[in-house]
């Protein structure tokens, strides 16, 4: 058994996983599993660097992660640094206080990278042998990845829940031409990707990260949010329809007083829950397993 730390930079969100893994018996037991929201992919789409604000917000939180990983004594950590930072020109300025922090490099994965991450995470604890597609709406990006054992096929889109709302909404709640924009914008993504990836083979979709969990939560009618409830849960095409539908009428205040939202991801839900059921309808998927399992998992067991 190895005691690791995995941490795990989006657009949106930096999350950290210290767990003991034993690749032998196949498991990963958590011993602190956390996210905090810096938004670290802030107006890249528009400027193409990292803001210095955005920097700050990602740095507090690395000196917090780096006092956990210490106290509870991991031998192994992993930083990886995905979507916006692979797009900033001022990525170096991210890598020097990250190193001065932590003591590791980050590594600013390919899209092919992050995918199999992703895979891993998600499917290393699913039983039975059917193919799956595996979708994971982050930030700046979405990942589709096929495979069963193994990764099978890959692309990675920039679509995610932060670049598409920065890029087209301005009104509150969305207007029917922003939301149009939106639908658009996954639907080409959707294109692109099923050029190399076949989307529509697999008989099993798996949801992944906080978009995807967020609507499962409100879908499941959770008062609070619960992760034990949330994992594996299956959530039907219609339900997330609905879900979606109720979250395009709401205001930022409405979205806001949902039981379940976290504050970093009221103003981009909508963005997430689009991408979503596009997905949904374009696969032809009646129903999406969600999992709280992730690239976070994938990276832990990447360590040992």
């Amino acid at each position: 058994m190895t005691r690791v730390a995995a941490v795990d930079c989006g657009t949106n969100s930096i999350r950290l996983l210290v767990a003991d893994v034993d690749p032998d018996a196949g498991t990963l037991v958590d011993l602190d599993r956390r996210m905090t929201v810096v938004r670290l992919g802030q107006g890249v789409d528009r400027t193409g660097r990292l803001a210095p604000e955005a920097l700050e917000r990602t740095f507090a939180a690395c000196r917090a992660y780096a006092a956990v990983i210490r106290e509870l004594g991991a031998e192994k950590v992993r930083f990886v640094a995905t979507s916006a930072s692979r797009d900033a020109e001022n990525r170096e300025e991210f890598v020097r206080g990250v190193v001065d922090i932590l003591g590791v490099e980050p590594e600013v994965v390919s899209g092919d990278q992050e995918a199999e991450f992703s895979f891993t995470g998600a499917t290393r604890e699913l039983e039975g042998d059917d193919e799956y597609l595996v979708v994971d709406i982050g930030g700046g990006s979405t990942e589709f990845v096929v495979g069963r054992a193994h990764v099978r096929a890959a692309r990675s889109v920039d679509v995610g829940c932060v670049r598409l709302t920065e890029r087209h909404v301005r009104t509150d709640p969305p207007s029917p031409a922003e939301v149009a924009a939106i639908r658009a914008d996954v639907r080409a993504a959707l294109e692109l990707a099923g050029a190399t990836v076949p989307l529509r083979e697999p008989r099993t979709l798996v949801g992944l990260a906080g978009s995807v969990t967020t609507v499962a939560a409100v879908a499941l009618g959770l008062e609070e949010y619960d992760s034990a409830a949330i994992h594996r849960s299956r959530v039907s095409y219609e339900r997330v329809a609905e879900v979606t539908d109720r979250l395009l009428a709401a205001t930022h205040d409405e979205r806001a007083a949902i039981p379940v939202m976290h504050p970093g991801r009221v103003d981009v839900i909508v963005a997430g829950a689009l991408v979503l059921r596009e997905v949904m309808e374009y696969v032809g998927a009646s129903e999406v397993v969600v999992s709280e399992h992730d690239i976070l998992d994938g990276i832990a067991w990447s360590l040992v």
